[in-house]
Formats: structure tokens, C-alpha cells, sequence
């Protein structure tokens, strides 16, 4: 029996709607366990890293405990309630601090990347009432190139400790430039609904800009930076 063209075709689009997502959730493990492995951590550990930040950021635990990980109440303040999400600032966070300490970064190099970004991501970022603090594309770019280049000027003679001043420039730099700088400025925008209004400082968790701008600013130095080949011996 000879099938016709048009059931193949047709078959062909379906095997392609199936491997273009299996493709491109591929490629983001290649590059993300890739950011990872630059700044020490083991394959196996950045998957537990993400897996952690979207479970615990996601709330897809809180139903089944009964307790919320995923937005931590901070305070209130008007219409407004305040919160930090899990996966999206707190892991991170505590990331930070761990590759500081590990690596030893000196205080001087992580105060300056933190203070350049926090600055560049203050400018491209601004308060919404319906969304919290936003960037446009591609300027919400600019926060993880700009972690990059200080990392590999501060740390150009040991290349080692530049992808995890990347993270931590980029991570901590976008928290203090954009959810911090621009606190105050959301909770004073005019709210026209009676309801209770949420701010959470990481809330859109692995799709967070602090997530995201820590892991491309690693991806940035690797590209910008020549990997030397280990000598034999």
C-alpha cells in the first residue's frame, strides 16, 4: 500500500513538534551544567541546583507540606505585601555567598562588581504596577555582559575566580539595582484595585532576571575568555 504524501507530511510535522522541544531543552542543559561546570560545580550538581530552584520556586512542594518555600512573607506596606521567592533569589543568594567563600573573593572585586551592576541594572529596569520591575529587550542584557566584563577585568591573571565573580556580580548586582533600588518607587505606585498586590523579590523563580543574569554572565566569560589548554606534565 503506498502512503500517500500528505499523511507523511503530515506525520513528519509531528515528529518535528516533538523534537524541537526535546532539542532546545537539550541545548539549555548544554549551556546551563556548561555555566555550572565553570564555576566548579559537577554536572550533577547544576541539575540538583535548577531542579531545586524550580521546585522550591515554583511552590510545587507547598500543597503537599502545607508550609509556603516558594514566597517567603517579608512585610506589608500599603496595598502591597511583600515577599522573596526561593528559587529565584534566596538559592541564589546563598550561591553567592558559597562561591565567595570558596573562592576566596576578595571584597574589594566583589564590592565593584556588585556596585557596576547594580547601577546598569538600575537604569534599564523600572517599577510596574501590573508586572513589579521590568526590563525591555535587549536591555535586560546589558546587567550579565556588563558582570562579565568586570569579572575578567578584575580577575584577568586568575581566570579561575572570573566566572564566579560573574555569578555573584551578576546575581547580587541585579537584586540590589532592580528589585531593591526600585522598591520603594513600586509600593509608592497607585494601586486601583482593593485587593492585596504581591512583590516578590525573585517571583518569576528560574525565569527570574537574578537567575538568569548570574548563569549568562558566566556564559559570557567563557565565551570572551581564552581557555588555555592544561599542560602535559
Amino acid at each position: 500500500m503506498i502512503v500517500p504524501a500528505s499523511v507523511l507530511t503530515q506525520i513528519g510535522i509531528y515528529i518535528l513538534y516533538i523534537l524541537l522541544p526535546i532539542l532546545a531543552l537539550y541545548i539549555v542543559y548544554l549551556v546551563v551544567t556548561k555555566a555550572f561546570n565553570d564555576m566548579g560545580f559537577s554536572s550533577a550538581e547544576a541539575i540538583l541546583i535548577v531542579f531545586a530552584c524550580f521546585i522550591l520556586g515554583y511552590g510545587i512542594l507547598d500543597e503537599f507540606i502545607g508550609i509556603s518555600f516558594s514566597n517567603i512573607y517579608l512585610f506589608t506596606h500599603g496595598k502591597w505585601e511583600v515577599g522573596i521567592n526561593t528559587g529565584g533569589a534566596i538559592i541564589p543568594i546563598v550561591l553567592s555567598i558559597y562561591l565567595m567563600v570558596k573562592n576566596k573573593i576578595r571584597l574589594r572585586n566583589f564590592g565593584i562588581g556588585i556596585l557596576i551592576v547594580s547601577v546598569i541594572t538600575y537604569l534599564v529596569t523600572e517599577p510596574n504596577a501590573d508586572r513589579g520591575i521590568v526590563s525591555k529587550f535587549p536591555f535586560w542584557i546589558l546587567p550579565a555582559i556588563a558582570a562579565s566584563l568586570v569579572s575578567i577585568f578584575l580577575y584577568w591573571k586568575n581566570k579561575q575566580k572570573a566566572a564566579p565573580l560573574a555569578y555573584i556580580s551578576g546575581t547580587l548586582g541585579v537584586l540590589i539595582g532592580a528589585d531593591l533600588f526600585h522598591l520603594i518607587e513600586l509600593l509608592n505606585l497607585q494601586v486601583t484595585t482593593e485587593t492585596t498586590r504581591h512583590a516578590v523579590i525573585g517571583g518569576a523563580s528560574v525565569l527570574d532576571m537574578i537567575f538568569i543574569t548570574g548563569i549568562l554572565a558566566v556564559i559570557v566569560d567563557g565565551i570572551l575568555i581564552y581557555q588555555e589548554k592544561r599542560k602535559p606534565g
